[in-house]
Formats: structure tokens, C-alpha cells, sequence
């Protein structure tokens, strides 16, 4: 099976950077290959709504998106979603990806799906929206939803590190 791990965190080492690496270690002990594409770290570019595209074609931007990300993507049986929570919502650098899936919707729907997330708050808040963004997606996508971890009260490495979050990312890339 071919995953496509992208990851929206700005921080190197950070609480996702645990997860996806936990995720991608027992994805990998099952055999499976991974794309991993840290956006943080790469050139990317929003979504213009311009439509050039026609939501099956090339996006106007020649970034790491269009160049590598979307044709990973679509080769893809599963894709990854790995961000901080921000304000309740998908990190800016991995929303920027998200928002781009429009220029190939197409071409990456009916695919499977993971949900790895964490958040230095654990209020009953923290995750609500983030959940059900990704729901939304994934029903338009018509992506089947494999899984989700929900580090909430996460604030360092240090402190995920101490949970059952890393353990339950290895475990969920286990599963697939």
C-alpha cells in the first residue's frame, strides 16, 4: 500500500513530528510505502480561485504542490493528515495543501484516510472543529476514514512523548 504522510507543522521535533514519525515507522513495519510531504518546509502557494485548473488539471502555480505532492497523492491508497491544532483548525501550512487538492479533486478522491492531530489545550473545544473539518472533507473526498489520534494537552515533545498518543500513531499505521 502507498501512503502519503503530509504534515503542516512549522516546528522540526515537535508533537507531530512524533506522530507522523510513529505513524510512518508502523505503516512501515507492515510493509508499506510512504511519501512524506512537510509542508512547512517546502514551497508551496494558496489556492488562487481562479479555476485554471477546472478541478482536473494543472494548478497555475509550479511549486513542490504541483511538481511532487499531487502526483504522490493521487498514486496514493491513503493519505495522512498530520497538523498542530490552531485555533481549532488545520495548521496554515497544511490547509494551504488542502485548499490545492481542488486543482486534482478528481483524481484523489476515493481514498482511505488518517487523521493524526495535537494541541497543547485539552478542553472539551480543542478538537471539535478539527474533527469535524476533516469529516467534511472526507466525506467530500469520499475518502473512508481509517483513523484519528487527538493528542489534546500536548503542549511540547516532552509532554506527547509521556502519553499513549506515539504509541497509538505506530499502532494506527499498523493497522492499515
Amino acid at each position: 500500500m502507498k501512503i502519503a504522510v503530509l504534515t503542516g507543522s512549522p516546528h522540526k521535533e515537535g508533537t507531530t513530528d512524533l506522530l507522523a514519525d510513529k505513524f510512518i515507522e508502523g505503516a512501515q513495519s507492515k510493509g508499506h510505502e510512504i511519501y512524506r510531504f512537510d509542508a512547512a518546509f517546502r514551497n508551496i502557494h494558496p489556492c488562487l480561485g481562479c479555476d485554471t485548473c477546472g478541478m482536473s488539471g494543472a494548478c497555475v502555480h509550479k511549486d513542490d504542490i504541483e511538481n511532487e505532492a499531487i502526483q504522490k497523492m493521487r498514486e496514493a491508497d491513503v493519505i495522512a493528515l498530520v497538523t498542530p491544532v490552531y485555533y481549532f483548525a488545520f495548521s496554515a501550512q497544511l490547509k494551504t495543501v488542502i485548499d490545492r487538492f481542488y486543482s486534482r479533486t478528481y483524481d484523489i478522491n476515493n481514498k482511505q484516510s488518517v487523521l493524526l492531530a495535537a494541541a497543547a489545550s485539552n478542553t472539551p473545544l480543542t478538537m471539535r472543529s478539527i474533527t469535524k473539518h476533516y469529516q467534511t472533507l472526507t466525506g467530500y473526498m469520499h475518502w473512508q476514514d481509517m483513523g484519528m489520534v487527538l493528542a489534546a494537552g500536548c503542549p511540547t515533545r516532552d509532554a506527547i512523548a509521556k502519553t499513549n498518543y506515539p504509541d497509538e500513531a505506530f499502532k494506527l499505521g499498523q493497522s492499515l
